[in-house]
């Protein structure tokens, strides 16, 4: 299982190097999200297909994380099909003029070596071949399970009220958007606190506590509500300034009342 690792590295890299020659050509790098969704649940289901480890721990892993990847991916997908580049790209696109395309070949790397990481914790279980304990096994799908419905359902409605002819320039406050400003996002992390369940007694175990932090921090301080915000803050003004004072940011709970 150790030349799988190699080989998920190789075959990763490689689709970023695709990923990278087309926005050369587009002038668009939207799609390096899609293969990043992709190619996690990728490099999981190989693990979990080649691995010997405990077969219902893989079956299960395989389920979640094929699941996950799919129907992130294909959101992904989805959204950016015929539409400009995503904003984030846009601003490194004008920040850095002609060096773009250099940026981009090593950023396009990193979305590779971040799916690689990922990925990790299916191969951890794949390898382990030691029965995990049934009731670990029970609360790591109840968590994955309930995670991957919960991001599902904040993406349905926000998808929902953005299709109401009248939600220009208005917040969605419908749902689970009510009790927080970024559902998809507190869902996205709690996806990643199932593996560590389902890895319980193995040898690395407690490094797929990593996951969810790194997750947290991504989301929290880099990629997600940062970008964000500043977007919302810009298209809905006053409106999102109240969202901000009434809802939470991430964690899901009732909102103030004056």
């Amino acid at each position: 299982m150790n030349n799988a690792l190699w080989i998920t590295a190789v075959v990763l890299s490689g689709a970023c190097v695709i990923g990278w020659w087309r926005q050369c050509r587009t002038h668009n790098a939207s799609h390096a999200d899609v293969i990043w969704s992709f190619g996690v649940g990728a490099a999981a289901l190989f693990y979990c297909v080649m691995g010997d480890g405990d077969s219902i721990a893989r079956i299960i892993t395989a389920l979640m994380i094929g699941f996950w990847s799919l129907r992130l991916g294909w959101h992904i997908h989805h959204r950016i099909a015929g539409a400009e580049e995503d904003g984030r790209y846009q601003a490194m696109r004008s920040a850095l003029g002609d060096k773009i395309n250099q940026f981009h070949f090593f950023f396009f790397q990193a979305q590779g070596l971040l799916a690689w990481l990922f990925a990790l914790p299916a191969w951890v279980i794949a390898t382990e071949t030691r029965a995990v304990p049934a009731g670990f096994l029970v609360a790591g799908a109840a968590v994955g399970i309930a995670a991957l419905a919960g991001e599902a359902l904040a993406d349905k409605q926000l998808a929902n009220f953005r299709a109401m002819p009248d939600s220009k320039g208005k917040t969605c406050r419908e749902g689970l958007w009510r009790y927080s400003r970024h559902p998809n996002y507190f869902f996205e992390w709690l996806h990643w606190f199932s593996y560590p369940l389902l890895a319980y007694g193995a040898e690395h175990a407690m490094w797929l506590w990593l996951a969810p932090a790194f997750m947290f921090l991504f989301l929290w301080f880099v990629t997600g509500i940062p970008y964000t915000e500043r977007q919302a803050l810009k298209s809905r003004g006053e409106d999102y300034k109240r969202y901000q004072r009434e809802t939470s940011m991430f964690f899901p709970w009732w909102p103030k009342t004056k």
